[in-house]
């Protein structure tokens, strides 16, 4: 059902698994999915490619370049356009594997990836459905959000002072994803992000690192993924948006959802960002997928094949 996968993108070698179904026939519809900010491919996104399987589809799962096991330097930088280019390179590697229908690929997302499959929506028209699961939008409306406002000038003189150090040949400045201390200065000041991700990172994946470059906040003040949104289509769009998200900030999410032009639909989990990755919200998140995926990549199913039984 799982093997291990690596391919070329463009010099830098990926690592991840593909998951295929165990009954049918290939070649299957393929979905390619990588995780958010920092996150590895263990922090569950097994758990959502096992439900796809479920369903008959084929899911590619990788980690972001720099992170996890896959190569790349500087180890622990977030560049959001570099990974956007991989989920490019990982469905150009897909669609030369036998089991993967190269004309029915899917992507997924979720958090920051969530934004970054409504760029690759919108460019690359080899997709053929999006799924977009608490998505960050708006990098920098994003950390106006989390980082108080005479903080900024603060970051913004951190950021040039990194500059100046990787230009006289330093290496890049590095600072905590979470902290235990809402005060201190991290990339994700939020106490449900330091519970999911020292929790999560404990119990499923070690490799999983609580730290990121300077240079990678930077990056993420620059990143709008929300610009990209009208263009998705007539690619169809499921967007999962949870109600009490304040790390990727749900009002956000909602108004980019309104932007976008059909085919859409809108799911809304209760609670909050992390909750779509275990439990309930996960249930609801992965079937909300699953069925939209379903629906646009594997038409005249059988319902039993649709409801995994």
């Amino acid at each position: 059902m799982r093997q291990d996968i690596e391919f070329n993108a463009e010099g830098t070698t990926l690592r991840g698994w593909l998951y295929t179904p165990d009954a049918g026939h290939r070649p299957f519809p393929t979905i390619v999915m990588a995780h958010g900010f920092s996150a590895v491919k263990e922090m569950y996104l097994d758990s959502f490619a096992e439900a796809f399987a479920n369903a008959g589809l084929s899911a590619l799962v990788f980690d972001n370049r720099n992170f996890g096991a896959s190569d790349g330097e500087p180890r622990q930088e977030i560049d959001p356009w570099a990974q956007v280019r991989d989920y490019r390179h990982a469905i150009t590697y897909a669609r030369t594997r036998p089991e993967v229908d190269r004309e029915r690929i899917g992507i997924w997302g979720s958090s920051y990836s969530g934004g970054h499959v409504l760029v690759v929506g919108a460019i690359d028209r080899r997709v053929k459905c999006v799924v977009s699961q608490v998505p960050l939008v708006s990098g920098y409306r994003n950390i106006l959000r989390l980082v108080r406002a005479d903080f900024i000038a603060g970051a913004r003189a951190q950021f040039d002072q990194d500059r100046e150090a990787r230009f006289a040949g330093n290496p890049p400045a590095i600072l905590p994803v979470v902290s235990a201390d809402p005060a201190a200065q991290s990339a994700l000041p939020t106490a449900d992000s330091y519970q999911w991700f020292t929790e999560t990172g404990t119990t499923r994946a070690p490799a999983w690192k609580n730290e990121v470059t300077v240079r990678t906040v930077e990056m993420l003040m620059e990143y709008e993924p929300v610009t990209y949104i009208e263009r998705v289509s007539p690619t169809p769009l499921l967007m999962i948006i949870a109600a009490g998200d304040h790390l990727a900030v749900a009002d956000e999410a909602f108004a980019a959802y309104n932007l976008a032009r059909e085919p859409k639909k809108l799911v809304v989990l209760p609670g909050g960002h992390f909750e779509a990755y275990v439990g309930p919200g996960f249930e609801m998140a992965s079937g909300a997928a699953r069925d939209w995926f379903v629906q646009h990549l594997r038409q005249g199913v059988e319902q039993s094949t649709l409801t995994g039984v």
